[in-house]
């Protein structure tokens, strides 16, 4: 695919900029570092042999040049939002995309992979990037970015430099809850819980050491609202209704990442981390649609909007729908790109205006 979008004419992010969300030029954050799951990837499993990847229309119709990159998207996912309102560039590019290179890493790079976590085990299961590996491609990021800039500015970028951490929801519906999980036998979910927040400080602990400084930890959203839990849900006779159990799981894994969050504030020097929690935003969105200008919460744009995400959300389908502004999903499993930028607007608002 040709990489048309790298190259965007100024009048129109100034536009945007100025339109969608303020832009703060001359902030105090120099590049937007990404690590996590789907939500956040931007093509980096295009790059490894997995059948978890997006990089075919209708995905990225409503991106730059109509381009399909990865994202698990129409358009664009909350990194790409939230450097925009940094002022920086209007997306964060995937660290493997071949299209891109460390003049282009400078100001905001994404480590991300679809389908992982923070238990290993749960990237095995459609055989996509670890967390681990996520760490090891920062670090090669690291040496590239000194010898492009120098130590001194490396060094500033990568201290003053805002991550964004979003994952969990896979390590929970593809890992724990699945019919094939190994982790229900020898976990109950609050033990596995437990276990997922001591992987996470550690996570975190080896980006500190690394550097990293100004951290937004993201809780995990409804997830038992998805469209697809909830066609699952149709299925199992219980409804059209969100799986509560779900929801639940995952209300109380937010309350636990917020204590984490508050205890390594605690203890590591200099560290400003914050806890951005979408739960209650998503759910009111999923719950009275219309208020934000939805038309559709239950299923997703996507063919039948219950069940299609990656290969099976092809434009072969001929049921996806022709406006996804009017959907909250775009697929089974993730948001709209309108969802996405009402997302990081309350974010940019509530959150990490603190970074300004």
């Amino acid at each position: 695919m040709e990489a048309n979008y790298k190259f965007i004419p100024c009048l129109i992010i100034i536009f945007v900029q100025l339109i969608i969300i303020p832009c703060v030029v001359g902030g105090k954050v120099p590049a937007i570092i990404v690590f996590g799951d789907s939500s956040v990837d931007a093509g980096n499993n295009n790059q490894i042999s997995t059948v978890l990847k997006s990089n075919f229309e209708p995905y990225g119709r409503d991106f730059y040049g109509k381009m399909p990159t990865g994202r698990f998207c129409n358009g664009r996912i909350p990194p790409d939002f939230i450097s925009e309102a940094f002022g920086l560039r209007p997306f964060v590019p995937a660290y493997l995309d071949p299209m891109f290179s460390i003049t282009d890493f400078a100001g905001g790079v994404c480590f991300a992979s679809a389908g992982t976590g923070y238990d290993n085990a749960t990237s095995q299961v459609l055989s996509v990037i670890p967390l681990w590996k996520e760490i090891e491609n920062y670090k090669e990021y690291q040496k590239k970015l000194e010898a492009y800039v120098g130590s001194k500015k490396a060094k500033y970028i990568i201290q003053e430099a805002l991550y964004l951490v979003s994952l969990g929801t896979n390590d929970f519906l593809e890992n724990y809850y699945s019919i094939q999980s190994k982790r229900a036998s020898q976990f109950t979910i609050e033990q596995y819980q437990g276990f997922l927040i001591e992987l996470a400080e550690n996570f975190i602990k080896q980006i500190y050491q690394l550097g990293a400084r100004k951290i937004s930890f993201t809780g995990l959203p409804p997830m038992g609202c998805l469209p697809l839990e909830r066609a699952t849900n149709i299925i199992r006779g219980h409804g059209d209704v969100c799986n509560e159990k779900y929801n639940d799981c995952a209300l109380r894994f937010n309350v636990m990442l917020n204590g984490l969050v508050d205890k390594l504030n605690r203890e590591l020097p200099g560290m400003k981390m914050v806890f951005s929690n979408p739960y209650e935003l998503i759910l009111q969105i999923i719950r009275n649609p219309s208020s934000f200008g939805f038309e559709v919460a239950g299923v997703a744009c996507c063919g039948t909007g219950l069940f299609e995400m990656s290969y099976l959300c092809d434009k072969l389908n001929p049921l996806t729908c022709t406006d996804a502004n009017k959907y909250v999903f775009w697929d089974s499993f993730h948001l709209s790109q309108k969802t996405n930028l009402i997302i990081a607007n309350f974010l940019m608002k509530n959150v990490l205006n603190q970074f300004l």
